[in-house]
Protein backbone atom coordinates (compact mmCIF):
# COMPACT_ATOMS: atom_id res chain seq x y z
CA UNK A 1 0.00 0.00 0.00
CA UNK A 2 1.37 3.89 -0.61
CA UNK A 3 0.51 6.93 1.06
CA UNK A 4 0.58 10.52 -0.16
CA UNK A 5 3.88 12.69 0.43
CA UNK A 6 2.00 14.89 2.88
CA UNK A 7 0.79 11.68 4.92
CA UNK A 8 3.97 10.00 4.74
CA UNK A 9 5.45 13.42 6.33
CA UNK A 10 2.77 13.46 8.96
CA UNK A 11 4.31 9.90 9.99
CA UNK A 12 7.84 10.88 9.92
CA UNK A 13 7.03 13.93 12.01
CA UNK A 14 5.74 11.60 14.97
CA UNK A 15 9.21 9.72 14.64
CA UNK A 16 11.01 12.60 15.23
CA UNK A 17 12.35 12.88 11.79
CA UNK A 18 12.57 16.87 10.23
CA UNK A 19 10.19 18.09 7.28
CA UNK A 20 9.43 21.46 6.01
CA UNK A 21 6.49 22.86 7.45
CA UNK A 22 3.37 22.36 5.46
CA UNK A 23 -1.02 21.76 4.77
CA UNK A 24 -2.54 19.98 2.19
CA UNK A 25 -5.04 21.96 -0.12
CA UNK A 26 -7.98 21.10 -2.40
CA UNK A 27 -8.80 24.36 -3.62
CA UNK A 28 -6.51 27.30 -4.66
CA UNK A 29 -7.81 29.39 -1.71
CA UNK A 30 -6.93 26.75 0.49
CA UNK A 31 -3.36 26.87 -0.99
CA UNK A 32 -3.25 31.00 -0.44
CA UNK A 33 -4.26 30.47 3.20
CA UNK A 34 -1.69 27.81 4.13
CA UNK A 35 0.91 30.08 2.07
CA UNK A 36 0.14 32.89 4.10
CA UNK A 37 0.29 30.54 7.13
CA UNK A 38 3.42 29.75 6.56
CA UNK A 39 4.40 33.24 5.48
CA UNK A 40 4.47 33.88 2.19
CA UNK A 41 7.03 32.29 -0.34
CA UNK A 42 6.31 28.48 -0.61
CA UNK A 43 6.28 25.31 -2.84
CA UNK A 44 3.15 23.94 -4.25
CA UNK A 45 3.00 19.95 -4.97
CA UNK A 46 1.06 17.72 -6.46
CA UNK A 47 0.22 14.55 -4.49
CA UNK A 48 -0.21 11.95 -5.84
CA UNK A 49 1.06 8.15 -5.98
CA UNK A 50 4.19 8.62 -8.51
CA UNK A 51 7.71 10.08 -8.32
CA UNK A 52 8.76 12.53 -11.76
CA UNK A 53 6.35 15.51 -10.33
CA UNK A 54 8.49 18.11 -11.19
CA UNK A 55 9.28 16.85 -14.58
CA UNK A 56 5.93 16.74 -15.75
CA UNK A 57 4.75 20.19 -13.93
CA UNK A 58 3.72 19.17 -11.12
CA UNK A 59 5.53 21.10 -8.84
CA UNK A 60 5.88 24.75 -8.65
CA UNK A 61 7.44 27.38 -6.08
CA UNK A 62 5.52 30.06 -5.30
CA UNK A 63 6.76 33.91 -4.16
CA UNK A 64 3.78 34.85 -2.83
CA UNK A 65 0.32 33.44 -1.66
CA UNK A 66 -1.21 34.71 -4.79
CA UNK A 67 1.20 33.16 -6.77
CA UNK A 68 0.68 30.07 -4.70
CA UNK A 69 -3.08 30.32 -5.09
CA UNK A 70 -2.09 30.30 -8.87
CA UNK A 71 -0.12 27.39 -8.88
CA UNK A 72 -2.62 25.18 -7.39
CA UNK A 73 -5.23 26.39 -9.79
CA UNK A 74 -2.82 25.03 -12.49
CA UNK A 75 -1.93 21.69 -10.64
CA UNK A 76 -5.58 20.66 -9.46
CA UNK A 77 -7.17 18.83 -11.81
CA UNK A 78 -4.59 18.08 -14.30
CA UNK A 79 -3.79 14.72 -15.42
CA UNK A 80 -0.40 14.68 -14.57
CA UNK A 81 1.76 12.18 -16.45
CA UNK A 82 5.15 10.59 -15.39
CA UNK A 83 7.08 7.36 -16.12
CA UNK A 84 5.32 5.50 -12.77
CA UNK A 85 1.73 6.70 -13.81
CA UNK A 86 -0.69 5.16 -16.20
CA UNK A 87 -0.51 6.39 -19.82
CA UNK A 88 -3.60 8.45 -19.31
CA UNK A 89 -2.05 10.06 -16.20
CA UNK A 90 -3.54 10.46 -12.76
CA UNK A 91 -5.87 13.41 -11.67
CA UNK A 92 -4.57 15.46 -9.32
CA UNK A 93 -7.47 16.42 -6.38
CA UNK A 94 -5.02 18.01 -3.67
CA UNK A 95 -1.56 19.62 -3.27
CA UNK A 96 0.92 19.87 -0.51
CA UNK A 97 1.84 23.78 0.32
CA UNK A 98 4.84 23.73 1.64
CA UNK A 99 7.39 26.12 3.15
CA UNK A 100 9.87 26.99 0.76
CA UNK A 101 13.53 25.58 2.16
CA UNK A 102 16.60 26.88 0.98
CA UNK A 103 18.72 24.13 -0.75
CA UNK A 104 22.60 23.79 -0.38
CA UNK A 105 23.10 19.91 -0.90
CA UNK A 106 20.81 17.46 -2.14
CA UNK A 107 21.35 13.98 -1.20
CA UNK A 108 19.90 10.76 -0.90
CA UNK A 109 18.54 7.98 2.23
CA UNK A 110 16.46 4.64 2.02
CA UNK A 111 15.53 1.39 3.36
CA UNK A 112 14.27 -1.55 2.41
CA UNK A 113 14.51 -5.40 2.42
CA UNK A 114 17.53 -7.10 0.87
CA UNK A 115 16.24 -10.53 -0.32
CA UNK A 116 19.39 -11.59 -1.25
CA UNK A 117 20.62 -10.96 1.94
CA UNK A 118 17.31 -11.90 4.18
CA UNK A 119 18.29 -8.11 6.19
CA UNK A 120 17.30 -4.65 5.98
CA UNK A 121 19.47 -2.20 4.28
CA UNK A 122 19.98 1.37 4.10
CA UNK A 123 21.32 3.01 1.63
CA UNK A 124 22.76 6.43 0.85
CA UNK A 125 24.01 8.64 -1.29
CA UNK A 126 25.54 12.10 -1.92
CA UNK A 127 23.37 11.67 -5.50
CA UNK A 128 20.55 13.11 -4.47
CA UNK A 129 17.61 14.43 -6.92
CA UNK A 130 18.19 11.65 -9.07
CA UNK A 131 16.03 8.23 -9.42
CA UNK A 132 18.37 5.91 -7.38
CA UNK A 133 18.76 3.58 -10.45
CA UNK A 134 19.85 6.31 -12.54
CA UNK A 135 22.59 6.26 -10.05
CA UNK A 136 23.10 2.81 -9.63
CA UNK A 137 23.41 2.25 -13.07
CA UNK A 138 25.86 4.84 -13.91
CA UNK A 139 27.52 5.48 -10.91
CA UNK A 140 27.44 2.89 -8.48
CA UNK A 141 30.19 3.78 -6.60
CA UNK A 142 27.96 6.70 -5.09
CA UNK A 143 25.50 4.25 -3.33
CA UNK A 144 26.58 3.13 -0.07
CA UNK A 145 25.04 0.48 1.88
CA UNK A 146 24.74 -0.94 5.70
CA UNK A 147 22.76 -3.70 6.73
CA UNK A 148 20.40 -4.14 10.10
CA UNK A 149 21.14 -7.43 11.59
CA UNK A 150 17.72 -9.26 12.39
CA UNK A 151 17.85 -9.05 16.08
CA UNK A 152 19.28 -6.00 16.96
CA UNK A 153 18.55 -3.45 14.09
CA UNK A 154 20.57 -0.38 12.73
CA UNK A 155 23.15 0.19 14.98
CA UNK A 156 24.41 3.63 15.49
CA UNK A 157 27.95 3.14 14.34
CA UNK A 158 26.20 2.35 11.09
CA UNK A 159 23.95 5.28 11.01
CA UNK A 160 27.26 7.23 11.95
CA UNK A 161 29.32 5.77 8.41
CA UNK A 162 26.07 6.57 6.49
CA UNK A 163 26.22 10.41 7.41
CA UNK A 164 29.72 9.86 7.18
CA UNK A 165 29.51 9.10 3.81
CA UNK A 166 26.78 11.21 2.58
CA UNK A 167 29.22 14.34 4.00
CA UNK A 168 28.30 15.34 6.76
CA UNK A 169 29.78 17.19 9.45
CA UNK A 170 29.57 19.25 12.52
CA UNK A 171 25.87 19.73 13.58
CA UNK A 172 24.45 18.41 10.57
CA UNK A 173 26.32 15.29 11.14
CA UNK A 174 24.91 14.82 14.93
CA UNK A 175 20.84 15.37 13.04
CA UNK A 176 21.82 13.01 10.20
CA UNK A 177 22.46 10.10 12.46
CA UNK A 178 19.14 10.89 14.48
CA UNK A 179 17.81 11.18 11.43
CA UNK A 180 18.53 8.11 9.89
CA UNK A 181 18.15 5.91 13.14
CA UNK A 182 14.61 7.60 13.63
CA UNK A 183 13.67 6.75 9.83
CA UNK A 184 14.89 3.32 10.60
CA UNK A 185 12.47 2.82 13.58
CA UNK A 186 10.01 4.44 11.47
CA UNK A 187 10.04 2.12 8.95
CA UNK A 188 10.40 -0.69 11.42
CA UNK A 189 7.32 0.25 13.67
CA UNK A 190 4.95 0.59 10.63
CA UNK A 191 5.70 -2.26 8.74
CA UNK A 192 7.21 -0.67 5.63
CA UNK A 193 8.35 -2.50 2.64
CA UNK A 194 9.80 1.16 1.25
CA UNK A 195 10.90 4.16 3.55
CA UNK A 196 12.55 6.64 1.09
CA UNK A 197 13.49 10.34 1.13
CA UNK A 198 15.00 11.73 -2.23
CA UNK A 199 16.42 14.51 -1.70
CA UNK A 200 17.43 14.44 1.83
CA UNK A 201 18.91 18.08 1.88
CA UNK A 202 20.99 20.33 3.71
CA UNK A 203 19.80 24.35 3.56
CA UNK A 204 22.30 26.92 3.29
CA UNK A 205 20.33 27.76 7.34
CA UNK A 206 22.07 24.22 8.34
CA UNK A 207 19.12 22.25 8.70
CA UNK A 208 18.83 18.97 7.32
CA UNK A 209 15.49 17.98 6.51
CA UNK A 210 13.07 15.31 4.47
CA UNK A 211 12.28 17.60 1.61
CA UNK A 212 10.28 14.30 0.01
CA UNK A 213 8.64 11.27 1.56
CA UNK A 214 7.55 8.36 0.31
CA UNK A 215 6.72 5.31 2.70
CA UNK A 216 5.19 1.99 1.08
CA UNK A 217 3.99 -0.61 3.08
CA UNK A 218 3.59 -4.17 3.59
CA UNK A 219 -0.16 -5.36 2.38
CA UNK A 220 0.09 -8.60 4.82
CA UNK A 221 1.23 -6.35 8.01
CA UNK A 222 -1.88 -4.15 7.49
CA UNK A 223 -4.34 -6.00 9.59
CA UNK A 224 -2.37 -4.24 12.52
CA UNK A 225 -2.57 -0.74 11.53
CA UNK A 226 -5.65 0.65 11.34
CA UNK A 227 -4.35 3.79 11.16
CA UNK A 228 -2.35 3.47 7.94
CA UNK A 229 -5.30 1.46 5.90
CA UNK A 230 -7.35 4.80 6.48
CA UNK A 231 -4.79 6.33 4.52
CA UNK A 232 -5.53 4.60 1.69
CA UNK A 233 -6.76 6.75 -1.10
CA UNK A 234 -8.75 4.88 -4.06
CA UNK A 235 -8.66 7.26 -6.56
CA UNK A 236 -4.99 6.60 -6.69
CA UNK A 237 -5.31 2.77 -7.48
CA UNK A 238 -6.72 1.22 -10.94
CA UNK A 239 -10.20 0.19 -10.56
CA UNK A 240 -9.58 -3.68 -11.01
CA UNK A 241 -7.12 -4.08 -8.30
CA UNK A 242 -9.40 -2.46 -5.65
CA UNK A 243 -11.75 -4.88 -6.82
CA UNK A 244 -9.44 -7.80 -6.34
CA UNK A 245 -8.29 -6.71 -2.95
CA UNK A 246 -11.94 -6.95 -1.83
CA UNK A 247 -11.98 -10.46 -2.38
CA UNK A 248 -8.81 -11.67 -1.12
CA UNK A 249 -7.34 -11.75 -4.60
CA UNK A 250 -3.55 -10.46 -5.90
CA UNK A 251 -4.18 -8.66 -9.25
CA UNK A 252 -1.71 -6.49 -10.91
CA UNK A 253 -3.18 -4.93 -14.18
CA UNK A 254 -0.21 -5.22 -17.21
CA UNK A 255 -0.27 -4.38 -20.96
CA UNK A 256 -1.02 -7.32 -22.70
CA UNK A 257 -3.75 -8.97 -23.74
CA UNK A 258 -3.75 -12.39 -22.26
CA UNK A 259 -5.41 -12.80 -19.52
CA UNK A 260 -3.66 -15.07 -16.64
CA UNK A 261 -5.66 -16.93 -13.77
CA UNK A 262 -2.72 -19.15 -11.26
CA UNK A 263 -2.90 -20.11 -7.56
CA UNK A 264 0.35 -19.55 -6.39
CA UNK A 265 2.66 -16.19 -7.05
CA UNK A 266 5.51 -18.32 -8.33
CA UNK A 267 3.51 -20.00 -10.58
CA UNK A 268 2.30 -16.94 -11.95
CA UNK A 269 5.10 -15.40 -12.44
CA UNK A 270 6.14 -18.41 -14.63
CA UNK A 271 2.97 -17.99 -16.30
CA UNK A 272 3.87 -14.80 -17.22
CA UNK A 273 7.19 -15.76 -18.30
CA UNK A 274 6.15 -18.64 -20.60
CA UNK A 275 3.46 -16.75 -22.05
CA UNK A 276 5.94 -13.85 -23.35
CA UNK A 277 8.74 -17.08 -24.75
CA UNK A 278 5.35 -18.23 -26.63
CA UNK A 279 5.73 -14.46 -28.16
CA UNK A 280 2.17 -13.17 -26.05
CA UNK A 281 1.75 -10.26 -23.39
CA UNK A 282 0.43 -11.44 -20.50
CA UNK A 283 -2.16 -8.89 -19.66
CA UNK A 284 -2.31 -9.00 -15.77
CA UNK A 285 -0.78 -11.09 -12.38
CA UNK A 286 -3.41 -12.38 -10.90
CA UNK A 287 -2.87 -15.01 -8.02
CA UNK A 288 -6.22 -16.67 -6.89
CA UNK A 289 -4.75 -18.53 -3.76
CA UNK A 290 -4.34 -22.01 -2.73
CA UNK A 291 -7.37 -22.53 -1.82
CA UNK A 292 -9.77 -20.56 -3.76
CA UNK A 293 -13.36 -20.84 -3.24
CA UNK A 294 -16.12 -21.06 -6.48
CA UNK A 295 -16.97 -17.53 -5.62
CA UNK A 296 -13.18 -16.50 -5.97
CA UNK A 297 -12.86 -17.57 -8.97
CA UNK A 298 -16.11 -16.19 -9.98
CA UNK A 299 -14.96 -12.74 -8.63
CA UNK A 300 -11.42 -13.22 -10.19
CA UNK A 301 -13.10 -14.07 -14.03
CA UNK A 302 -15.40 -10.92 -13.44
CA UNK A 303 -12.05 -9.02 -13.21
CA UNK A 304 -10.77 -10.79 -15.99
CA UNK A 305 -13.38 -9.83 -18.30
CA UNK A 306 -13.58 -6.18 -17.05
CA UNK A 307 -10.48 -5.79 -18.87
CA UNK A 308 -10.84 -4.49 -22.15
CA UNK A 309 -7.39 -5.35 -23.61
CA UNK A 310 -8.16 -9.24 -22.35
CA UNK A 311 -8.67 -11.38 -25.40
CA UNK A 312 -8.10 -15.01 -24.00
CA UNK A 313 -7.55 -16.40 -20.56
CA UNK A 314 -4.72 -18.44 -19.76
CA UNK A 315 -5.51 -20.66 -16.51
CA UNK A 316 -2.57 -22.62 -15.16
CA UNK A 317 -3.07 -24.59 -11.82
CA UNK A 318 -1.64 -27.27 -9.71
CA UNK A 319 -4.24 -28.78 -7.55
CA UNK A 320 -3.19 -29.46 -4.19
CA UNK A 321 -5.51 -27.92 -1.77
CA UNK A 322 -7.63 -26.38 -4.54
CA UNK A 323 -8.65 -29.90 -6.53
CA UNK A 324 -8.92 -29.92 -10.06
CA UNK A 325 -12.56 -30.68 -9.81
CA UNK A 326 -13.29 -27.63 -7.24
CA UNK A 327 -11.43 -25.72 -9.84
CA UNK A 328 -13.85 -26.99 -12.58
CA UNK A 329 -16.60 -26.75 -10.78
CA UNK A 330 -15.79 -23.14 -10.22
CA UNK A 331 -14.59 -21.82 -14.04
CA UNK A 332 -17.76 -23.38 -15.05
CA UNK A 333 -19.94 -21.75 -12.90
CA UNK A 334 -18.25 -18.08 -13.63
CA UNK A 335 -18.30 -18.87 -17.36
CA UNK A 336 -22.19 -19.19 -17.61
CA UNK A 337 -23.03 -16.89 -14.92
CA UNK A 338 -20.97 -14.01 -16.64
CA UNK A 339 -22.12 -15.41 -19.99
CA UNK A 340 -18.25 -15.02 -20.71
CA UNK A 341 -17.54 -15.44 -24.79
CA UNK A 342 -13.81 -15.47 -25.02
CA UNK A 343 -11.56 -18.11 -25.15
CA UNK A 344 -10.20 -19.68 -21.92
CA UNK A 345 -7.32 -22.30 -22.04
CA UNK A 346 -7.47 -24.54 -19.01
CA UNK A 347 -3.82 -26.17 -17.68
CA UNK A 348 -4.08 -28.39 -14.55
CA UNK A 349 -2.19 -30.67 -12.82
CA UNK A 350 -2.92 -32.87 -9.18
CA UNK A 351 -5.31 -34.18 -7.21
CA UNK A 352 -8.53 -35.21 -9.68
CA UNK A 353 -6.58 -33.88 -12.35
CA UNK A 354 -8.86 -36.32 -14.96
CA UNK A 355 -12.07 -35.72 -13.42
CA UNK A 356 -12.01 -31.68 -13.35
CA UNK A 357 -10.40 -32.53 -17.37
CA UNK A 358 -13.60 -34.34 -18.09
CA UNK A 359 -15.91 -31.94 -16.29
CA UNK A 360 -14.65 -29.13 -18.98
CA UNK A 361 -14.97 -30.94 -21.44
CA UNK A 362 -18.72 -31.91 -20.96
CA UNK A 363 -19.50 -28.63 -20.39
CA UNK A 364 -19.90 -27.07 -23.67
CA UNK A 365 -18.47 -24.48 -23.25
CA UNK A 366 -15.30 -22.91 -24.79
CA UNK A 367 -12.50 -24.42 -23.20
CA UNK A 368 -9.18 -25.54 -24.53
CA UNK A 369 -7.60 -28.07 -22.47
CA UNK A 370 -3.93 -28.37 -22.33
CA UNK A 371 -1.36 -30.89 -20.80
CA UNK A 372 1.34 -28.76 -19.88
CA UNK A 373 2.55 -25.34 -19.18
CA UNK A 374 4.48 -24.51 -22.91
CA UNK A 375 1.33 -25.83 -25.07
CA UNK A 376 -1.13 -23.65 -23.13
CA UNK A 377 0.68 -20.44 -23.77
CA UNK A 378 1.16 -21.27 -27.32
CA UNK A 379 -2.30 -22.15 -27.70
CA UNK A 380 -3.73 -18.58 -25.51
CA UNK A 381 -1.17 -16.65 -27.43
CA UNK A 382 -2.62 -17.62 -31.00
CA UNK A 383 -6.29 -17.12 -29.66
CA UNK A 384 -5.53 -14.43 -28.54
CA UNK A 385 -4.43 -12.95 -32.19
CA UNK A 386 -7.01 -14.09 -33.51
CA UNK A 387 -9.22 -12.46 -31.49
CA UNK A 388 -8.25 -8.65 -32.45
Amino acid sequence: MKVHEYQAKAILREFGVPVPGGEVAETPAEARAIAERLGGKGVVKAQVHAGGRGKAGGVKLADDPAAAEAAARQILGMMLKTPQTPPEGIKVLRVLVEEASPIATELYLSMTLDRARARHVVMASQAGGMEIEEVAASHPEKIIREWADPALGLQPFQARALAFGLGLSGDQFKTGVGLILSLFRAYLEKDCSLAEINPLVVTRDGRVLALDAKLNFDDSALYRHKEIVALRDLNEEDPLDVEASKHGLNYIKLDGNVGCMVNGAGLAMATMDIIKLAGGQPANFLDVGGGASPEQIENAFRILSSDGSVKAVFINVFGGILRCDRLAEGVITAVKKLGLKMPVVVRMEGTNVELGKKMLAESGLNFTSADDMGGGAATVVALARSAR
